[in-house]
């Protein structure tokens, strides 16, 4: 697929060629930088054909069989594969695939465990800890009374000691486990351990690594956890949006606190699209690509290491990596614009235990364009190379143009 030619010759660009440039300069992007934020991939045409379908315009209030809108009888099997694909390819009871992200996700699982008020134990924003583990300025630091734990000042590992001494003390009625910048397996076991016995509920927000449960590259929450709260985009492959995974004895709690008490209307579209991802990510393709894209994840660790990055806890389990680039002459938003000039697009992220900001990087989609151990090497010494200077930003961009020309996201 050409994603390029198909929006020349689509109506937007006879009916608004304003928006088609944007559209256009925005694949083109794409296609002649490397994305390597950790929380972006490419989709697949047929997800991409999935969102812009006349699903779009069905207005489908409520859950299959039971809509508040007539004319959702055909909708309503898209829905249902969605679900049914989720709950094989994860091996849960029930999935709700509604939420509009993975925030609208873990919002509707506080919703159906919580009320405000009470104490939630997860990790500190300050270690990796989501906006929806207790920012402040999010609706769950507001509501909720949350108790931040950490990860050991040496090793950067979880400090398992420290999360069971906070849920003997603070008895939270729930216990979140998950980040957006660990990049190691959870201890789901563990955590299931400590609620068991503070009597909580365990939520894992599995949103950065459920794409690499879903081909068998990391382990599952699903047998451990009482809900997990996902993303359906990042290594899954699928639309930007969210779902819920969970037994039986919650589905009705967790469907109730999506629909009708935290969204209305489902995207119909994306959750075709979602249907389709699913359908993808039970494939013996995509399992090879998600263990690929740990494979990728663990040269790029090691060479980055070895240029003078300090890379946390030493490595990666996962598809993403946090490293300080502090010893190479800059900090990480300095380093972060300096890698955007040279085409290089990735994030900054809070470093632990420390009040310089660090660069967190994934290996999700540059895997999907097909790339392998051998670009891992390439990009973390053009890398380096950027931060120390030793090439400048037009040299570098050059180089990114040579490499990713050779791995078009959409060929064709």
């Amino acid at each position: 697929m050409s994603v390029v030619p198909a929006l020349e010759a689509d109506v937007l660009r006879r009916q608004d060629p304003e928006l088609a440039d944007v559209l256009l300069g925005e694949a083109a992007r794409q296609a002649t930088e490397l994305q390597l934020v950790a929380a972006e991939n490419f989709t697949s045409p047929a997800v991409l054909a999935a969102l812009g379908s006349p699903l779009a315009n069905k207005y489908a209030e409520g859950y299959p069989g039971a809509r508040h809108h007539g004319g959702c009888e055909i909708v309503d099997v898209a829905e249902r594969l969605a679900v049914e694909r989720a709950r094989r390819l994860f091996g849960v009871e029930h999935a709700n695939v509604q939420p509009h992200s993975g925030s609208s996700a873990v919002l509707a699982a506080y919703a159906a465990l919580l009320r405000p008020g009470d104490t939630v134990l997860a990790l500190g924003l300050p270690y990796g800890g989501h906006l929806t583990h207790g920012s402040p300025a999010n609706f769950s630091g507001r509501w909720f009374d949350f108790v931040g734990y950490g990860v050991d000042a040496e090793t950067g590992l979880m400090d398992h000691d420290q999360v069971r001494t906070l849920a003997r003390s603070h008895r939270p009625k729930a216990i979140v486990c998950g980040s957006i910048s660990y990049p190691r397996h959870i201890d789901h076991a563990f955590f299931r351990e400590v609620a068991d016995e503070v009597g909580a509920y365990l939520i894992a927000d599995a949103a950065h690594p459920i794409g690499l449960v879903a081909g068998g590259a990391a382990p599952s929450p699903v047998p451990y956890a009482d809900v997990v709260c996902a993303t359906t985009h990042k290594v899954l492959r699928g639309p930007r949006g969210g779902m819920i995974l969970c037994g039986a004895e919650l589905a009705e709690r967790v469907d109730r606190a999506v629909f009708p008490f935290t969204q209305g209307g489902a995207q119909m579209h994306t959750i075709a699209a979602k249907a389709v991802a699913f359908g993808e990510a039970a494939t013996p393709a995509y399992a090879a690509y998600a263990h690929q894209v740990v494979a990728n994840a663990r040269v790029l660790a090691d060479r980055l290491a070895a240029e003078g990055l300090v890379v946390t806890t030493g490595g990666t389990d996962t598809h993403l990596i946090t490293a300080d680039p502090a010893p190479l002459g800059c900090d990480g938003r300095t380093a972060r614009g300096r890698l955007a000039a040279a085409g290089m697009v990735l994030d900054c992220c809070a470093l632990p235990h420390a009040d310089a900001r660090g660069l967190r990087l994934g290996t999700a989609a540059v895997t999907t364009q097909g790339m392998g151990g051998e670009e891992m090497e390439l990009i973390a010494v053009l890398l380096a190379k950027v931060l120390r200077g030793a090439v400048d930003a037009a040299g570098a961009r050059a180089a990114v143009r040579e490499l990713t020309g050779r791995f078009p996201p959409y060929p064709g």
